[in-house]
């Protein structure tokens, strides 16, 4: 445990990072992995992005996308290609207290930088993989992002309407499901080590990830041999459920009455309609069977409103509703605002940045936002010169050679 992990932290430390005297190597690429070391160095975790020397040639939105994931982190290139880069790695894997990365399950032992090699170097290293499938099974070694991990597990095939097409995510919601994951099973095992002086291998299958958010999906069919249908925006448990067309250019509310008193509350809402004292809406079995009038009555009265109104109106209530935002929503949105979601950093390329914040608040050790993303080598000197003690004549060879 090169810098401590843990020691000395006590409740007399204030405005200490509570992940500070961490140390991360952090080999990831595209989102899930940078996803999850970002946390990690928002916390006060130093992570050391490594990167080739030579970039691909990037856009603004590329370049925005990697500093969106990768704030708070130093940035090193390195060849990986060359034997030399491999001696760097190993030697950075001696100081680190952990390894990320989100290759397939090849990549790594292809660099000879599998577990099983670094554990050689240092015997209480802990690693982390985090690929499409896990580093065991037949399919091991495919390849896969956001879209595919989605379809792989089942959820792109749920979220569709019934009888259509699946529809997928609107984002690459699995990739910020396995950061999370991963996340807490780095620090598990940091904690476990800890105790024993022990490291581990950790192995996070991407698809189980997202597999694991099905609910009862598929124990209803190893059980019951029962297939769950997509049901679109509708439910069992609540009617009416939906998202219902609000006046203006695209704007939507979703609505969710789930009991009997909620729906007491919702028709005081919509003033007390009289079509909402029929008796075949008495009930929620009566309002689940004769949910396509139900929602379409909603409807013409949710069009008669803005999508703030008919939030306000219902929430009043105790009911839930809220606004289908977009980014534009999002930006203005006074409740992110007051609670200061929203992170500016100064990048020197892009100019100021704006990003999400960590929705975890510690009181005693927040979150700190205080480096936008590396640039490519840019924390080269700090990590080959103070952290392993290289002179300038050895770097300048390393450079000429093509090696950082």
């Amino acid at each position: 445990m090169p810098w401590g992990w843990w020691v000395g932290i006590d409740k007399k430390m204030t405005n200490e990072s509570v992940l500070k005297n961490l140390r991360i190597l952090d080999f990831t690429w595209v989102l899930a992995g940078p996803y999850a070391t970002r946390i990690l160095a928002d916390f006060g975790a130093e992570v050391i992005k490594v990167q080739p020397p030579m970039p691909q040639a990037e856009d603004k939105f590329s370049r925005g996308y990697y500093n969106t994931w990768n704030r708070n982190k130093r940035g090193i290139s390195l060849n990986l290609s060359k034997p030399e880069g491999i001696a760097l790695a190993k030697k950075l894997v001696k100081i680190s207290d952990a390894v990320v990365e989100n290759f397939t399950p090849r990549v790594m032992a292809n660099w000879g930088l599998d577990y099983d090699n670094l554990k050689e170097i240092k015997p209480d290293i802990i690693m982390l993989s985090m690929s499409t499938m896990g580093n065991t099974g037949p399919w091991r070694d495919y390849v896969g992002f956001g879209a595919t991990i989605q379809a792989f597990s089942g959820m792109t095939y749920l979220t569709s309407f019934p009888g259509k097409p699946p529809l997928g995510l609107g984002t690459s919601y699995a990739d910020h499901v396995a950061g999370l994951v991963a996340c807490l099973a780095l620090l598990g095992a940091l904690e476990y080590r800890q105790k024993t002086g022990e490291g581990q291998y950790i192995d996070v299958s991407q698809v189980e990830a997202m597999a694991s958010l099905l609910g009862g999906a598929i124990m209803d069919y190893q059980i019951e041999g029962r297939e769950v249908e997509p049901v679109g925006n509708s439910s069992t448990e609540a009617a009416p459920h939906g998202v219902y067309r609000c006046q203006g250019d695209d704007r939507w509310c979703a609505i969710a009455v789930f009991t009997d008193e909620e729906w007491r509350g919702f028709k005081r809402a919509l003033g007390n309609p009289p079509w909402a004292e029929d008796k075949k809406l008495a009930t929620f079995a009566g309002r689940l069977k004769n949910k396509v009038r139900l929602d379409r009555l909603v409807g013409k009265w949710t069009e008669e409103h803005t999508a703030e109104e008919v939030m306000a109106l219902i929430q009043k209530q105790g009911v839930a509703a809220g606004v289908v935002q977009d980014a534009s929503d999002l930006a203005k949105d006074p409740q992110l605002k007051e609670r200061g979601f929203f992170v500016e950093l100064a990048h020197p390329e892009l100019g100021k940045t704006i990003s999400d914040g960590v929705p975890v608040r510690l009181s005693d050790t927040p979150a700190r936002y205080s480096r936008a993303a590396p640039g490519r080598g840019g924390d080269n000197d700090y990590v080959y010169k103070e952290l392993l003690g290289m002179g300038e004549g050895e770097l300048a060879k390393l450079r000429q050679d093509g090696v950082i």
